[in-house]
């Protein structure tokens, strides 16, 4: 007489193997910064991918990095939004980086209510690229951000400091900035290892 015992509690009990599910290809969207896709897997940002830029302070050319993609996307007539961003963003800067500024959108909020706007953002399906500068945000919160980008099949750029480089992270990506000297460090990125040597400042600004 045979007996049936329940998968989930052979699994438990570790008496079979559960391989892992086949990943999809990863693909990417050039960041515009040659010698930045050169070092990134894939050639450019993450698609569908939470990218973390751990800043070592505001204004050190931060914004510079994106946009080229940002250029690209909004003249392609893509909505780019920004959440919560720490300065009101300079509209002839943006206009001289070839941003068309009638495809970007802020969403000024603060602590919760940035990430929750963030997410509602980035799952919508409507935006091809989200920033946020989230002021507080632990992993859940992160993971969060992270699964939304995959669900609304969009390129989520989180600005935070650099201090947090420290503390894990489930981003796809997370590059540091740093200020002294100017450079920029992979940290982590997905499909490869992090490149041992940084960027300098001249590389992207």
């Amino acid at each position: 007489m045979t007996s049936v015992v329940a998968l989930d509690r052979l699994l438990d009990a570790r008496r079979i193997w559960r391989g892992q599910a086949i990943a999809s290809p990863s693909t990417t969207q050039p960041s515009g910064h040659a010698m930045l896709d050169a070092i990134l897997p894939g050639g450019g940002w993450p698609e569908s991918a939470l990218s973390e830029l751990l800043v070592a302070a505001t204004g050190i050319g931060e914004l510079r990095l994106l946009w080229p993609t940002l250029a690209r996307l909004t003249v392609a007539g893509e909505r780019v939004v920004l959440v919560a961003p720490p300065h009101r963003p300079y509209p002839q800067a943006w206009l001289a980086a070839g941003v068309d500024l009638r495809r970007l959108v802020i969403v000024q909020a603060e602590g919760r209510d940035a990430l929750w706007a963030a997410e509602q953002c980035l799952r919508s399906g409507s935006c091809a690229a989200v920033l946020c500068w989230p002021r507080q945000a632990d992993d859940r919160a992160l993971r969060r951000l992270q699964i939304a980008a995959e669900t609304g099949q969009a390129l989520g750029f989180a600005y935070r400091p650099l201090r947090e480089a420290a503390n894990p992270s489930p981003a796809a990506l997370r590059l540091a900035i740093e200020a002294q000297p100017a450079q920029l460090r992979v940290i982590k990125c997905r499909g490869g290892l992090a490149p041992a040597r940084p960027l300098p400042a001249d590389a992207w600004q």
